[in-house]
């Protein structure tokens, strides 16, 4: 699984308008998300996802975010969205990411000091199902929350699992801006990063500058590790 190549390098998650997809993309972001939760900040209407998704130029990643959602919701939107990745980022069963096994899946963990046996099980059971992610996203651990919440990931531990080649590439997520991405690159040395409220203005609206600063800054420490 190690040898799977990453999808992405720059994710700009949450994304809920053309003007911000597009300017995410200009950024130098080359992956995108669309948040289907429902209870999320930076939740996409569905009805409204089309515009946002369309404006998504070729060569940027498409990625659909879902919690604890259908398979067959998944799969309509991935359809008709044209997505290109989806990232489950909720308490999904492996049986579930079987259930969704020929679509290009991402799966989120919860990442903090005492999380990596679960993490590393969950993983060998994938491997057991055959069950194969092309990545996964390792977020801060806040009970009752889903991602999104500014926190930091654990980076120690972040950064064994990205080090462990035998797993899928990893993204690091978790109150990442222009300011610490750098640092959180230096010491995860991730395959990706990705990030959201870092490069808000407000709840899912984006700041063009500050997407600029942080896929620059994102690039340059992805290229030196």
């Amino acid at each position: 699984m190690g040898k799977i190549s990453p999808m992405f390098r720059v994710k700009i998650c949450g994304v809920t308008n053309a003007a911000d997809a597009v300017a995410a993309a200009a950024a130098g972001a080359d992956a995108v998300g669309l948040n289907f939760y429902a209870r999320s900040r930076r939740y996409l209407d569905p009805r409204r996802a089309e515009a946002v998704a369309a404006a998504v130029p070729e060569g940027v990643v498409r990625v659909g975010l879902f919690v604890n959602a259908a398979p067959e919701f998944i799969r309509m939107l991935a359809a008709r969205l044209r997505l290109q990745a989806i990232q489950l980022h909720g308490d999904e069963t492996v049986q579930q990411l079987a259930d969704l096994g020929d679509l290009p899946l991402i799966k989120a963990f919860a990442c903090h000091q005492r999380s990596q046996p679960a993490i590393a099980e969950y993983l060998a059971e994938c491997r057991r199902q055959g069950v194969s992610l092309r990545m996964i996203l390792l977020d801060a651990a806040v009970p009752g929350q889903f991602g999104g919440t500014g926190r930091l990931a654990d980076w120690e531990t972040a950064a064994a699992l990205a080090a462990d080649r035998s797993l899928p590439p990893v993204i690091l997520a978790g109150g990442l801006n222009a300011e610490n991405v750098r640092a959180a690159i230096e010491t995860v040395r991730p395959a990706a990063v990705d990030t959201a409220g870092g490069v808000e203005s407000a709840p899912g609206i984006k700041d063009h500058a500050a997407m600029q600063a942080f896929a620059t800054a994102a690039k340059t420490a992805l290229n030196s590790i």
